[in-house]
């Protein structure tokens, strides 16, 4: 039904999942670079569709709406909802007597701007695991948005820019929703301002945002990407705050990664404790493990299921 090579492939349709590499066909569950390639034929949701080919350029796409089955050369593909980030989905593939659900990044929990996850039940499941370490555990989002605005508020209380590190793709949309609809008006760096515009026009409002004007505002909040990225830096911000805002923050000795004087721990990632509940509600014969700990895959194995990584040069051909 599939194989590995350097990536996750259907075998019989040649459908490539998540694969930066050109494919003849592949499929893309988010619009993350580390997830897009330039396929020739690429089949993913409508707005993941958008944010693609804002990132590629003009591309063929077959898109996928959520809970609508494709038949294709006798496989049903189905994308359903993954919480990750907005338009991201998981993939439901079935050969008539064998499913496999293909995850991508995903979130069980509550997002700002994501589709709530809804992950079906699969005989094999491939799954993302990047949190999978007991020690992102990520405390209760409502705390973290709480703590969060106290920083923002005290920050402008005082005549300070609270300025918000978040990746330019749905943490910077994210935060800029849960900031507006606490009623602090948000400025974006251009290059989230570009992806926000594309979010709203496919119904996914986020609020009293707008474009930085070169100059920051009384009251306002600014977003930008965070300090690693490659971007054009914002000018005229003298007197700020910087606050980072990463599942990473979770991990103390991560912290430093960041860059910046405040970082809270909000996620758009599943954390350690949601990898477990979506195994239990897939309920799959074998799991395969990718973008995480092999400590995790141990972890299922005392569990008591056939847990394994996938890639290892032993399982080539892996179903």
């Amino acid at each position: 039904m599939f194989h590995y090579d350097g990536g996750l492939k259907l075998t019989r349709i040649d459908l490539a999942i998540d694969f930066c590499r050109r494919q003849p066909r592949g499929f893309i569950s988010h619009a993350h670079a580390d997830h897009i390639g330039r396929h020739e034929l690429a089949f993913c949701t409508p707005a993941t569709s958008r944010f693609y080919q804002h990132r590629l350029g003009p591309r063929q796409v077959r898109e996928m709406p959520y809970f609508q089955p494709l038949n294709w050369e006798g496989f049903r593909l189905t994308a359903f909802p993954a919480g990750h980030i907005f338009g991201s989905a998981m993939l439901l593939a079935e050969d008539g007597g064998r499913s496999l659900l293909y995850t991508g990044d995903f979130k069980l929990g509550e997002s700002a701007t994501a589709d709530p996850a809804d992950p079906p039940r699969a005989d094999v499941l491939v799954m993302e695991s990047t949190f999978g370490d007991p020690q992102y555990r990520l405390p209760p989002r409502q705390r973290v948005i709480e703590q969060l605005l106290d920083v923002v508020r005290d920050a402008l209380d005082r005549g300070f820019t609270p300025v918000l590190q978040a990746y330019v793709l749905g943490k910077a949309q994210e935060v800029t929703r849960i900031l507006t609809t606490a009623g602090i008006p948000v400025l974006q760096h251009p290059a989230i301002y570009a992806v926000s515009r594309i979010y709203e026009a496919c119904g996914c409002s986020l609020g009293a945002c707008r474009e930085y004007p070169g100059r920051p505002l009384p009251d306002h909040a600014v977003v930008i990407p965070p300090a690693g990225q490659r971007v054009a830096r914002l000018e005229g911000i003298r007197r700020k705050v910087t606050i980072a805002v990463s599942g990473w923050a979770a991990a103390p000795r991560t912290r430093r990664w960041l860059k910046a004087e405040h970082a809270f721990p909000l996620s758009d990632h599943a954390d350690y404790d949601e990898l477990l509940e979506l195994v239990r509600r897939v309920a799959p014969g074998v799991v395969y493990c990718t973008h995480g700990p092999e400590s995790f895959v141990a972890r299922l194995q005392k569990l008591g299921y056939d847990a394994r990584v996938l890639g290892k040069p032993h399982q080539k051909r892996l179903f």
